[in-house]
């Protein structure tokens, strides 16, 4: 007979009292939307893949501190974005380094034969929308990537950011004006040249 699915309070309490078992089930069910979250924010594998085990590290060792007064998954977000803020605040170092990279990279992309992917990941608005969500301070883009690609309410935003709902509503309102403002000329162009 297969065993019901524990909660994850269930499994914070087993693997509180030693159950590895139960911590190893608790990484098995978040590890994936933890990746995703952090692939998003950070914007490369490899620093997602660091959040996520910094995650996963940090969360075992304070285990014992989860009150249960919030939802698991919303304190284990909590843990996991403040790791990708750090992340991010460490790369913001080396961001006008990659900026020139990327520069040279889609000159290269230009110069080779065209096929759909190539295409793709020329686009002027894909690379407008990477440069700005590069642009955007760590906390910007972190309540826009909960907002828009997590679905998080401003409150839960918050909760996990350590900030208000209102100052997490307003991180995500400054995040979209500056997309807006970096796509208007893109979106302008495409009508006129499908209207025109």
């Amino acid at each position: 007979m297969k065993r019901m699915e524990d909660s994850d309070f269930e499994l914070v309490e087993h693997a509180c009292a030693g159950d590895a078992d139960a911590f190893r089930r608790i990484v098995e069910r978040h590890s994936r939307k933890l990746f995703q979250s952090a692939y998003r924010l950070t914007g490369n594998e490899q620093n997602a893949e660091d959040v996520v085990q910094e995650t996963f590290l940090k969360a075992f060792r304070n285990l014992q501190r989860f009150d249960g007064r919030s939802q698991f998954s919303t304190w284990l977000y909590r843990i996991a974005i403040n790791c990708a803020m750090d992340l991010m605040r460490k790369e913001s170092r080396r961001a006008a380094r990659e900026q020139a990279e990327d520069a040279a990279d889609m000159a290269n992309l230009a110069t080779e034969d065209p096929r759909p992917d190539r295409l793709a990941a020329s686009s002027e608005a894909g690379r407008a929308v990477a440069k700005v969500l590069r642009g955007l301070s760590p906390t910007e883009r972190a309540a826009f990537v909960l907002r828009h690609f997590e679905g998080y309410t401003s409150g839960e935003i918050g909760q996990m950011l350590g900030m208000r709902g209102g100052a997490a509503r307003n991180a995500v309102f400054r995040a979209v004006g500056k997309l807006r403002e970096a796509l208007g000329p893109i979106v302008e162009e495409g009508h006129e040249a499908t209207h025109g």
